[in-house]
């Protein structure tokens, strides 16, 4: 069975992740995967690299032309989108085109097509995409609520590779640090984090840290100088090795205002490091409130300063939410479950 996995870049991000892992994990000996996407930094963790096709950021009809051509020559099954972006490329190819191929559809993110045009986007969807994977089951009622036949969609939780973030207690140490782990955009929400840190300035023995990149770097390192907070908060831009800043958080944040089912949360969890995480998305379905992390019912910086003091000084509290986090990620949420189920889902549309 031949398979080609597609996303619109290689940046960083959890759709992109998402991608290298199935690349990655795949069994070998029972399908060949071909990738395409436009280039990033995490071309290097491409596993395949002869089988892998860089696309044009701008050229939108070069990639429709190579990617017909890959899929008449390596005789492609399955195409498998993680974009809507490239659902829509491969409508115009399969009009194009004499020979079938599949097209599975993992929803990532909310897209602006469902929120502006939400007919044309179940349209799209109900007789263009075999099947659409969720990766929560609140997804998943979302799409049938719009619309989405309820027999085209399946819903596979995202993986973690439990060997990559291994559990590891805290040791007690004099700075309480709490950290975020997302992309730098309006939706993210850094502006929360950034008031946060500004209500809890007078605890001197609390630190903040931001990682990732995006396009609102610059407003959101404004707003920091503006709030006199560089001593405090800390840009520290792109990370090769996110299970390493995890662990060295004590607390790990989410203060998105949308949310599908993010991968740091289930990294967190994995590690042993507590998560406060905006109650947005299937988030609910990996974090049970004060059983395996905190919710937050709406953006206040109270609820979260107050939430962070709390953690600060319990570590039975900590250790409890932690451990616990740790059992439903090997239970629930492992790599292994959502390859094997992805590769099975794979199995229903082709005879090995």
């Amino acid at each position: 069975m031949n398979i080609l996995l597609m996303t619109d870049k290689l940046t960083t991000g959890g759709a992109e992740i998402y991608f290298c892992k199935l690349e990655n994990n795949l069994p070998q000996d029972k399908v060949t995967v071909y990738t395409a996407a436009g280039s990033g930094e995490l071309y290097k963790h491409i596993k395949h690299k002869d089988r892998f096709l860089e696309l044009s950021k701008s050229n939108h009809l070069l990639n429709l032309w190579r990617i017909r051509k890959l899929i008449r020559n390596k005789k492609i099954d399955i195409i498998h989108a993680n974009s809507l972006r490239v659902v829509l490329l491969l409508l115009f190819i399969r009009l194009t085109i004499l020979q079938s191929f599949q097209c599975i559809y993992t929803k990532h993110n909310v897209t602006i097509l469902e929120k502006q045009a939400p007919d044309l986007f179940v349209f799209l969807l109900n007789k263009f995409v075999t099947k659409v994977i969720t990766v929560s089951h609140f997804e998943r009622n979302h799409l049938i609520d719009l619309g989405v036949h309820r027999q085209n969609i399946t819903t596979i939780y995202n993986g973690v590779d439990l060997d990559q973030f291994q559990y590891q207690d805290k040791r007690s140490e004099m700075v309480f640090k709490v950290g975020i782990l997302a992309r730098l955009s309006e939706e993210k929400n850094h502006t929360l984090f950034i008031d946060i840190a500004n209500q809890l300035q007078q605890h001197t023995n609390i630190e903040f840290y931001a990682a990732g990149d995006g396009p609102d770097y610059q407003i959101i390192k404004d707003k920091i100088i503006k709030a006199n907070l560089e001593h405090r908060v800390k840009l520290l831009g792109n990370i090769d090795e996110p299970e390493k800043f995890i662990k060295e958080m004590d607390v790990l944040v989410l203060t998105s205002k949308r949310e599908v089912f993010p991968m740091v949360v289930l990294e967190a969890m994995a590690v042993g490091t507590p998560m406060i995480s905006i109650d947005k998305g299937g988030i609910k379905e990996a974090i049970i409130n004060n059983e395996t992390g905190i919710l937050i019912s709406e953006h206040s910086v109270d609820m979260y300063c107050t939430k962070i003091r709390e953690l600060q000084q319990n570590k039975q509290l900590r250790l409890n939410l932690t451990r616990r986090a740790r059992q439903k990620v090997m239970n629930e949420f492992s790599l292994n479950n959502m390859v094997t189920k992805t590769f099975e889902e794979y199995g229903r549309y082709h005879f090995f």
